[in-house]
């Protein structure tokens, strides 16, 4: 074997390592993004089946009398606020952050109907 193509070979294998040494970056940049959106994720579904739990218990305490009170669009509204987002007529389908109350959706969901 020559030199010159002793030197070929190196300066191709110096060429393909670089280019793996790339890729590999790539990789663990992306595996870093699918980890902590998993994390994010997971976090938020415990959140989710906290939030679930809380309403089911809070639903079995309800008397059937008052949950038969609201019709059935507002029943509607009243699950998509319980959901997280609002159902006022200013913010309608933005998110409730952090599921903070909004008087202006409870008013939508709760008033009463004989006084428009």
């Amino acid at each position: 074997m020559d030199k010159r193509s002793l030197y070929d070979g190196l300066n191709e294998f110096e060429e393909d390592l670089q280019k793996l040494s790339q890729n590999l970056m790539e990789m663990k940049g992306s595996l870093q993004e699918l980890v902590e959106k998993n994390a994010t994720l997971e976090l938020e579904n415990q959140r989710l089946r906290e939030r679930i739990h809380e309403l089911s218990q809070q639903d079995a305490k309800l008397p059937e009398r008052e949950k038969q009170e609201l019709s059935r669009s507002r029943l509607n509204l009243e699950k998509i606020y319980e959901e997280g987002f609002h159902v006022c007529y200013d913010l309608y389908g933005a998110r409730r952050e952090h599921d903070e109350p909004c008087a202006f959706c409870l008013e939508v969901i709760y008033r009463d109907s004989s006084n428009k």
